[in-house]
């Protein structure tokens, strides 16, 4: 069959070809669509997945189940498998055994998704400017209100969303200590703090030790970004 359209494309004039093409885009999109929303298909959402590793292991774990993973990132994965061999309840365990576990409640998968912006803005982006506007970019990602992702985030967990962001920027600053590359200044116009020394006091109130401190010993006081609280 793909021959025969092979040898018929051939033959296509430019316009003949174009709508051959958006035509053969169209069937494969809601081909991939009716297949994601079929009961072979599925979307998953999965809590504590913090970085790219993350997403390494639980589509080869999932493989190794016997999922057909369409695509996995951070905080999600669309997945074929076949109910009767594999149940709902082993997926999950695979996810646990990594440390993560399965979102069913729509509320509590909006602040997953919460927690995943938060991350990838203090972590991973290093863009100052989208730190200091943090409310603006939440908004943006999340297309609501700061104020309704504020009081959801309250609703699902026991912290408020501005003391998460905290959490999240000084487990930053632990890592940029570190790292020891840049100096306290710098690490402090990185996060969106006034001057270094109000850096330090947060930093002393949120852990109960000083920076000079932490970088004497460092590794027993660095926690897990998915385990902060």
């Amino acid at each position: 069959m793909f021959k025969y359209y092979d040898r018929q494309i051939r033959n296509f004039s430019d316009e003949q070809y174009v709508e051959f093409t958006n035509l053969h885009f169209e069937y494969t999109f809601n081909s991939i669509m009716e297949l994601q929303n079929s009961n072979a298909g599925q979307r998953i959402f999965i809590r504590n997945m913090v970085c790219s590793s993350c997403i390494r292991v639980v589509k080869e774990d999932l493989t190794r189940l016997g999922v057909t993973v369409l695509d996995v990132k951070l905080g999600e994965a669309t997945i074929i498998y076949d109910p009767e061999k594999i149940s709902k309840s082993q997926i999950e365990e695979v996810l646990q055994e990594l440390g993560m576990g399965l979102i069913r409640d729509k509320d509590e998968i909006v602040v997953e998704q919460i927690k995943q912006t938060i991350i990838e803005l203090v972590h991973y982006m290093n863009n100052v400017d989208s730190i200091v506007r943090k409310s603006e970019y939440l908004v943006e990602k999340m297309g609501r209100s700061y104020q309704t992702l504020s009081k959801l985030f309250s609703k699902v967990e026991p912290i408020t969303l501005e003391k998460y962001i905290i959490l999240q920027k000084i487990e930053r600053v632990k890592e940029l200590a570190m790292e020891d590359k840049i100096s306290l200044s710098e690490i402090a116009w990185m996060m969106d703090y006034s001057s270094p020394h109000h850096l330090s006091n947060q930093f002393k109130i949120i852990t109960g030790i000083s920076l000079s401190d932490f970088k004497k010993d460092p590794a027993s006081h660095k926690k897990s970004i998915n385990k902060l609280y």
